[in-house]
């Protein structure tokens, strides 16, 4: 997959087939029209075009009302990839994007630049100004232009009962096995290894300690949770199971929210490393215990079920 961060300098596609969206999360949703796509694609032998925006449109049209993200640019880049998607282009969006007149964006922007064969858009997608531009507008114009375009129905999407607000609930409220339904796979957080109190230390259970890469990106609701680690931007990459606490630590009286991650059979300095973690299943609230012998005996007892979801999904 190519990836292009500036249109003007696009390679010509002599026969694209273009889609346009946020694709905030690049879930089962955003697949149907991604398949879509490549079939239209196939048929003429063309390239698939994937037109998405940074930053999120909501962030710059509506600020305070903006969703935090499922997905980093760059974790949307890899989901692209992974779809088998030609071309992605990441257009820097902005107050004069916006102000586009609907009919300009289609023939200043759309035709202009990518000159496609073929749009493929969801039914409720919008564009332009005021969000006034839309299927009928895009195929009242596809002749004068040279392109058609494929609109998936309502049914189709509305059917599939996934959008990235549904999703974001789902993590607000710990049902991480229904986010991984709706994503297609599983969430993911990304953070840079902080020096912590090192509590987890003393208790046996040695913690890395996450300050999340992409502020913007949605944390999922406080307690503990089985996850999948991995460090791949190093020297020494690994794959590790292991379990994550998100909160605020009330046994000690804890002030700030934290997102701990203590690594199964591992137990090497990570400091200023960036490490992924995969959310598999969430495992209980947090909770404020009677003192630190208590907490050390639960969090024995959540890592032996922890493993024991581990070994169930790998017999699978």
């Amino acid at each position: 997959m190519q990836v292009h961060y500036n249109i003007d300098e696009l390679p010509y596609i002599e026969h694209s087939v273009v889609t346009i969206g946020s694709f905030d999360g690049v879930h089962k949703g955003h697949t149907a029209i991604l398949n879509q796509l490549k079939f239209e694609a196939e048929k003429i032998s063309g390239e698939t075009v994937v037109i998405t925006f940074h930053p999120h449109p909501r962030k710059i049209l509506h600020a305070l009302e903006a969703p935090s993200l499922l997905t980093s640019l760059d974790e949307r880049i890899a989901l692209f990839q992974k779809n088998g998607i030609d071309h992605l282009v990441i257009v820097p969006f902005d107050l004069r994007f916006s102000e586009l007149e609907a009919s300009d964006y289609i023939e200043q922007f759309l035709v202009h630049h990518f000159h496609p064969k073929i749009i493929v858009i969801g039914f409720d997608h919008r564009f332009g100004k005021e969000r006034k531009g839309d299927y009928t507008l895009l195929r009242s114009l596809g002749e004068q232009f040279g392109y058609e375009v494929v609109e998936i129905p309502e049914k189709v999407l509305k059917d599939s009962k996934i959008s990235s607000t549904n999703i974001r609930n789902t993590l607000l409220e710990g049902k991480i096995s229904e986010t991984t339904m709706l994503l297609g796979y599983y969430y993911q957080l990304e953070g840079l290894v902080i020096k912590g109190d090192q509590l987890g230390r003393t208790l046996g259970f040695p913690t890395a300690n996450l300050a999340i890469t992409e502020t913007e990106k949605l944390i999922p609701s406080t307690g503990v949770y089985s996850v999948n680690v991995s460090v791949k931007k190093t020297e020494f990459p690994f794959e590790k199971k292991g379990m994550m606490n998100i909160g605020y630590r009330p046994t000690v009286n804890g002030k700030e929210r934290r997102i701990e991650v203590n690594i199964f059979d591992f137990d090497e300095d990570l400091y200023g490393q960036t490490i992924s973690v995969e959310l598999i299943q969430f495992i209980r609230n947090e909770m404020k215990f009677s003192g630190l012998e208590a907490l050390k005996e639960q969090l024995y007892a959540d890592k032996q079920q922890i493993k024991l979801i581990h070994d169930n999904l790998g017999a699978k």
